[in-house]
Formats: C-alpha cells, sequence, structure tokens
C-alpha cells in the first residue's frame, strides 16, 4: 500500500479500508507519525482489531490468526466486539465508539492513543460524548499533555459545549492540577451554576491556597448567595486549613440558618474544623447533635480526640461506636491503631487488628502501613515484616515504616537490604526513605554504606539532601570519634546548620567526653532554643563535668529565675493490658514492697558481673535528686515489676519519657543477660533493645 497518497485519495480507494482495520499497516502508519505505543503490547495487537465478516468476505482482508488473550481481555471480546468496521465514508465514528468502549473499561492509555491517531487523520468530529469519555481517560491518569491536546482539539474543532461539558472541562483541568488553565475555562464559561463553583473552589482548598478560595467564595456570595451544602462543606475545610476558627463559625451559623441543621456533610467538615481549630468541644457538641452519626462523623470525633493527645478517650470512642453497632471501615482501625502506638497498648492493637480483618480490610494499604508502624514502635520488628509482606500493594510509606523500624532497633544491615529491594523493585525512594536508611547507618555505625547512600541522593536519585540527612552524617562522624571532621561538615553545610545538627554533635562529645567542643554545641543550642529546659540540664552537666563551677552556678540561678524545673523521669510498662507507670524512687505501687526487694536482688547480682554504680552523667534529662537515687530509678522498678509479674519466657516493653541514663543502660544490659530476658526500652531518644549482656544501640545514644 502506498501510504504517501494524499489523504482523498487514499480515502477513495478501498485500501482505505484495510488501513481501518489492518493492524499491520495501521503499525506501519503509526510508526511513521510517531505514534506506536498503542501496539507495543502483543497481546493487544489484535484483539483491538477483531472485525466482522463482511470486509474478509469481499477479499479485502484475510482473517489473521488470533494471539490467545488474558482472562480479562477474553472475557471483553466474548461479551462484545472493541471495533466495529464502520462505513468508509465515516472512519472516525468506528474509532470514537472505540475510545468509549476503552474508557468504559478504564484501559485510558489506549483511549488517548486512538485520539491520536484521529488527530493524525486531520479533519474530523467528534461529539460529546466521545469527548466525555476522553476527559475522564485525561482525569484517570492525571495527564497535562492529555489535557492539553483533547482541549485544544475541542477548540480547533468549534464545539459548541453545553453547561454540563464546561463544567467537566474545567473539573479536567481542576483535578490535573492545572489551575492556571483552570481559572482561564472559570472565567470565559459564559454560565457558571453551583457546580462550576464548587469544582474551581474545592481545587483550591485542595491545593492548600485557602485565602483564594475564600476571595472566590466572597465573589460566588455576592452573585448568588444561595449556596449549597457542599460548598459549605469546602469552605468549612478552608478553615481548618488556615486554622481560622472565628471564620468557621460564621459558616457554621450561615449554614444553620439555611437549614442545614442536619446536613452530615457540613457536620463532619465542623467536627473537623473546630478539632484542628483546637476546640474539641465545639466538636463534640456538633458530632451529640448529629441525628445520624454517620461512620465518618465516628472518624472525624475519635481522629480530633487524637489528634490532641486525647488518646484514651479516642479508645473509649471507638468502643463506643463499636457497641452502637455502626459500620467500621479501614479508616476506623488506621486511626485507632495510631491511638494505640501512643498509649504502648499492644493488647489493644491486636483487637484493632483482628477487627480489621475481620470487617474485610486486611490487605488496606492505609491500615496495614499503620500496623507496621506501631508493631516497630513497640519493639516487635518481626510482626511488622509479617505484616508487610502480606501486603499485596505497598507505597513509599510503608517501605518507610519498615526501613525505619529495622534502623531504630540496630539491624542496619536488614534496613540497607530492604532499602536495595526497594529500589529493585521500582520503588523510588524520597527524602524520608534516605532519612530512615541514612539513621539506620548512624545507629549500626554503618559508616562506609551511610557516606555511599548519602553520596547516591543527588547523583543518582535527584533527591536533595537536608539538614536531617547531614545530621545523619555528623553523627556517623561522630560515632568514630571524628569529632573535627563532624564540626567541619556542620560549618561547611550549603544550610544554616540546625538544632538537630548542633544536638549531633553534641552527643559525639558526650560520648568522647570532649567538653570544651561539647559545650560550644550545647551554648549553640541553648541559644537557637531558650526556652526549652532540657538544652539549660545539658549546659549544666557540661559545665559540672569539666569543672566550670561559676558558669554552672549562673546556669542554675537562670533556671531559678525563669522558674523552670525538669521533670522527674517516668517508665510504663503494660501488664496483662493493664498500664503501669513508676518514677524514681516511686513507693506508690500496691507491691512496692516486692518490687523493691527484686530490685536488690538485681543489684546485688549484676554487681556480682562488674556492675559499678555510676556517679556522673552527660545527659540532658536527669537532674541532681534522680543521680542521688541510680538504685531505684524508674526504669529498675519497671523492669522489676516486669519480672515479678510475668513467666520467665516473656519479653519486657518499656516507655521512658527522658532519655535513659548510662547507669541503668548498663545495669540493664546484665539484668537481661543473668535473667535471660529480652528487654526493650523506648527511651526519648531511641530503642534499646538488651539481650545477652548487650544493647542494639552499641552504647550510642
Amino acid at each position: 500500500m502506498d501510504i504517501s497518497l494524499p489523504l482523498d485519495q487514499l480515502r477513495s480507494s478501498y485500501k482505505y479500508a484495510a488501513f481501518l482495520t489492518d493492524p499491520h499497516v495501521l503499525q506501519e502508519r503509526l510508526h511513521l507519525s510517531g505514534h506506536c505505543s498503542l501496539f507495543s503490547n502483543k497481546r493487544y495487537k489484535n484483539a483491538f482489531f477483531k472485525t466482522k465478516g463482511s470486509l474478509s468476505e469481499h477479499g479485502f482482508i484475510k482473517p489473521r490468526p488470533m494471539l490467545k488473550p488474558s482472562k480479562n481481555e477474553e472475557k471483553i471480546i466474548s461479551e462484545e466486539p472493541l471495533l466495529e468496521v464502520t462505513p468508509i465514508g465515516d472512519p472516525s465514528s468506528g474509532i470514537s465508539a472505540q475510545i468509549e468502549k476503552l474508557v468504559f473499561h478504564k484501559r485510558y492509555h489506549e483511549a488517548l492513543d486512538f485520539f491520536e491517531l484521529l488527530e493524525c487523520e486531520g479533519e474530523c468530529q467528534l461529539d460529546s460524548s466521545t469527548y466525555d469519555a476522553l476527559i475522564t481517560a485525561c482525569i484517570g491518569l492525571r495527564s497535562i499533555r492529555g489535557v492539553k491536546r483533547v482541549h485544544n482539539h475541542m477548540v480547533s474543532s468549534g464545539l459548541e459545549l453545553d453547561q454540563y461539558l464546561w463544567n467537566r472541562v474545567l473539573s479536567m483541568h481542576v483535578k490535573c492540577r492545572m489551575m492556571l488553565d483552570a481559572r482561564v475555562v472559570f472565567d470565559d464559561m459564559p454560565e457558571r451554576n453551583s457546580v462550576s463553583w464548587n469544582t474551581m473552589i474545592g481545587g483550591l482548598v485542595d491545593l492548600g491556597d485557602f485565602v483564594e478560595a475564600f476571595r472566590l467564595f466572597f465573589v460566588m456570595w455576592e452573585e448568588n448567595s444561595a449556596a449549597d451544602s457542599r460548598i459549605f462543606a469546602t469552605m468549612i475545610r478552608a478553615c481548618s486549613g488556615l486554622e481560622v476558627i472565628s471564620l468557621g463559625q460564621q459558616l457554621h451559623c450561615c449554614a444553620l440558618k439555611m437549614g442545614e441543621r442536619d446536613n452530615r456533610f457540613i457536620s463532619c467538615a465542623l467536627i473537623d474544623m473546630y478539632s484542628k481549630c483546637g476546640s474539641i468541644e465545639d466538636a463534640q457538641l456538633v458530632f451529640n447533635k448529629m441525628s445520624e452519626k454517620t461512620t465518618v462523623g465516628w472518624n472525624t470525633i475519635i481522629a480530633g480526640y487524637a489528634l490532641h493527645g486525647y488518646s484514651e478517650e479516642a479508645l473509649c470512642m471507638y468502643y463506643e461506636m463499636r457497641d452502637a453497632g455502626v459500620k467500621m471501615d479501614h479508616f476506623t482501625f488506621s486511626i485507632i491503631i495510631r491511638v494505640c502506638t501512643r498509649l504502648a497498648s499492644l493488647e489493644h492493637a491486636k483487637q484493632a487488628h483482628a477487627g480489621l480483618v475481620r470487617h474485610g480490610f486486611g490487605l488496606d494499604i492505609v491500615a496495614n502501613t499503620a500496623l507496621v508502624d506501631f508493631y516497630i514502635k513497640w519493639g516487635r520488628i518481626e510482626d511488622a515484616r509479617n505484616v508487610f509482606e502480606r501486603m499485596p500493594q505497598k507505597n513509599v510509606i510503608s517501605w518507610n515504616a519498615l526501613i525505619g523500624g529495622y534502623g531504630n532497633h540496630g539491624r542496619g544491615i536488614e534496613a540497607v537490604e530492604l532499602f536495595e529491594r526497594m529500589v529493585r523493585e521500582g520503588m523510588m525512594p524520597n527524602h524520608v526513605t534516605f532519612l530512615a536508611v541514612l539513621s539506620a547507618c548512624r545507629y549500626s555505625g554503618l559508616s562506609d554504606c551511610g557516606w555511599e547512600i548519602f553520596e547516591s541522593m543527588s547523583r543518582e536519585f535527584k533527591v536533595k539532601p537536608r539538614a536531617m540527612h547531614y545530621a545523619c552524617m555528623i553523627e556517623l562522624l561522630g560515632r568514630e570519634g571524628l569529632l573535627d571532621e563532624a564540626f567541619a561538615l556542620i560549618r561547611d553545610a550549603p544550610f544554616r546548620p540546625t538544632i538537630n545538627m548542633w544536638a549531633a554533635l553534641l552527643t559525639a562529645c558526650r560520648v568522647h567526653k570532649n567538653f570544651e567542643l561539647g559545650k560550644f554545641a550545647a551554648e549553640k543550642l541553648y541559644g537557637m532554643e531558650p526556652e526549652k529546659l532540657s538544652n539549660y540540664v545539658m549546659l549544666l552537666n557540661i559545665y559540672n563535668s569539666s569543672g566550670k563551677q561559676d558558669e554552672a552556678a549562673a546556669v542554675v540561678q537562670t533556671l531559678k529565675r525563669k522558674g523552670l524545673r525538669i521533670k522527674p523521669a517516668c517508665t510504663w510498662i503494660e501488664i496483662k493490658k493493664q498500664p503501669h507507670a513508676f518514677l524514681s524512687g516511686d513507693k506508690c505501687h500496691v507491691q512496692t514492697k516486692e518490687i523493691y526487694q527484686k530490685v536488690d536482688e538485681l543489684m546485688l547480682e549484676v554487681s556480682k558481673h562488674g556492675y559499678v554504680m555510676g556517679r556522673k552523667t552527660l545527659l540532658p534529662d536527669v537532674d541532681e535528686p534522680e543521680q542521688r537515687l541510680p538504685h531505684y530509678h524508674s526504669e529498675k522498678l519497671a523492669i522489676s515489676f516486669g519480672l515479678i509479674s510475668t513467666s520467665s519466657s516473656t519479653s519486657l516493653q518499656l516507655v521512658q519519657s527522658h532519655r535513659i541514663c548510662d547507669d541503668c543502660h548498663n545495669a540493664i544490659k546484665l539484668i537481661a543477660m543473668i535473667t535471660k530476658r529480652e528487654i526493650v526500652v523506648r527511651d526519648a531518644s531511641r530503642f534499646h533493645r538488651f539481650k545477652n549482656g548487650t544493647c542494639s544501640c552499641g552504647d550510642y545514644w
């Protein structure tokens, strides 16, 4: 076939029918036009061009052997042929029908490829239904290129758009985040209805441009004050983003005046707004007045309590929701699992996990990622790995959670292996991924590996290192005792050094007893966070340790003048679903006598293995009264209670509000060895997994 013939001459020939139906001819034409992607997959080659018998009967083409289609395609093909040959005089209508069918089956890439085929043919008329289908394809793919081509084709064809199609074009631009072009379309619309305003304003709110959304809302209000419930819900969301409760209250009043008191969408938006603006009481009032408390309403109020740290209240609301017989969804379980993470409640989390599976959300990516995060944060790394491996789909957040978890538990090699597997499987790492894997390297002292990954960030993955990544590298240098190099990295950083960078250097100075450089780093932290109590305590400890009594006295006077006093350390342990809290020297527990006897036994036993009571500290969280009670620190009391309350095969999980001190750290390593127990302590710095006389932190925290 001579494909160089003019188009009108080609159409007058019977060969034009072959052009429309023969995939090889069409592929050749597409190749010359630069549109070959449609046939890149062999199994689609013939399935798209299954024809009826009329052409083959007249000898124009011969039937070709069919490749075996996939099961899904076989079902589609058996039910309805995807392409019918249309009269030669109207070649575009058959492909238009094909586009609509492909979009119906959500095969958006092929639909846009067919559209480009029609563009190659020059003058072709499409009707509104085909344009509507193409808009759906562009939205489904978030294809900016597709949006521009479809819109340009609509303009050049001179199609007169009705109100529905105008709104569809506007929605296409908004959902593909082309807000400048969307505004042009919006301004060009001959008439706007509530859908037009909702689409444009909703797009601005979704992108976080709350001020512009309000400006446009006021314009709409002046033109037509009969706003519907959807626009009110959208603007209440904008108030949440701005965290301006007064605007939300005014919208609340307007909604009530317009008779929207029982509108569940507005009610849920109000609950969310009041929660995020700091008024959980008002959120509860709105929730209480809902005539129909929906799943979304329950989720929103539970999330509001969790947001403000009212974890127990959130858990109570969850059980009220369950007892009320309201259907729970994956968001419900995701929220509760995060609440359990904060409460350190393993049993409640297990129940939520079971409910997740029982309600049919066992494969949900969001809820399972929350489960991975929970199990990691409470020391159950194997459970986290099992949940992760069973997930049918994983996103970058899932990978980040597990990589970070291995790192926090001192299993840096496994974290790096997981990172390499993530890259091999085609998941693109982001800056959080690199923070997780670099933290794993610093926790485990994998210096060479850490530097290789750090350098690959910008070179291979085009991720610009941030201050938190520099902090990891500073700690890697500090861990090896290269304090001058660590200080040089801070000094030569391409941005102003941050608190985390100075804190990493200070940690290195504490471990390696470099008081002069530590004093310099502590003073930098003190200057950057003058109201943070731990900076004063750290500076005080450094002055005392380096013999600078006058400077230490000045810090004490500053603390007294400001009325600052460090809170006593507190350690939590959960036994049989019941949390127990201990302070240093605490004698309030009903089993105080047994607990103290066990502590004395443990201290006597570990002293036989080389334990000597620590007398000095350089930790930011330990004050003088606490140093006078080393035998009865909160950690030792909690561990003793755990040992007398559980079987010999049970590992202990503790949460410490402050950073664990040197004395307790050394003692717990020996306690774990002599009791043959695994003891996991999550302190203000990181995880410490004590087993067989060692700690996962490598004595660097």
